[in-house]
């Protein structure tokens, strides 16, 4: 769920492995890249929590870490964030199509996937996904970015996932389209159970 009041208000489901962060969580993160026992997994949390303060001031509501155990040792990292900016333009199919375009255009893909996406709400809906060139990072990045509209016409939302593990792209990019699947725009059923079992990323499930 979403938090900013100045934001509506937006409820979804991630699927287990992943953990919500903000700013104030930057210590018990610290704690947690220490026991990975990885000195390039505590420079890459450490330069997330950096830049986390700077999301908020892209609209970024919502941010989360995924780890997802690798065989035969290791861990999986990923981020996902939801984004939700007002929108001027009053025909919601043509905001999702200009925005996904935007997306597709930019110069750091090295390869993309695009497609629509038929939702539950059966909103306009569309999924970039594919490998992307960062400035001053020397492996590419896998990245799926998925844009969709809140029904009251005035809000775009963006959903992302990013990892530095492109064996997973495939994974990661089912992950992201289940997790719009599950977008809600009123409180859902508290008595709800939330999603339990596996978290290793070739087995999540929503």
């Amino acid at each position: 769920m979403t938090h900013q009041s100045s934001m509506p208000q937006v409820w979804f489901r991630l699927p287990p492995g992943f953990h919500d962060i903000a700013p104030c969580d930057a210590a018990s993160l610290d704690a947690f890249a220490e026991a990975l026992g990885s000195p390039a997994a505590q420079r890459e949390l450490s330069r997330l929590m950096d830049n986390l303060d700077e999301l908020t001031g892209h609209d970024v509501v919502h941010t989360a870490l995924g780890f997802h155990p690798e065989e035969p040792v290791g861990v999986a990292t990923s981020l996902f964030s939801l984004t939700i900016r007002r929108v001027e333009q009053p025909n919601p199919r043509l905001a999702v199509a200009r925005t996904a375009l935007a997306i597709a255009r930019s110069p750091r893909w090295t390869s993309s996937v695009r497609r629509f996406v038929d939702l539950p709400s059966a909103l306009p809906c569309c999924l970039i996904s594919g490998i992307i060139s960062v400035p001053e990072v020397e492996h590419h990045q896998f990245q799926a970015r998925l844009a969709t509209v809140h029904p009251d016409g005035q809000h775009l939302l963006v959903l992302d996932l990013s990892s530095a593990c492109t064996q997973h792209a495939d994974a990661y990019t089912d992950i992201l389209e289940a997790v719009a699947h599950t977008l809600q725009f009123s409180d859902p059923d508290p008595k709800v159970p939330k999603a339990v079992g596996t978290s290793r990323i070739l087995e999540v499930l929503l």
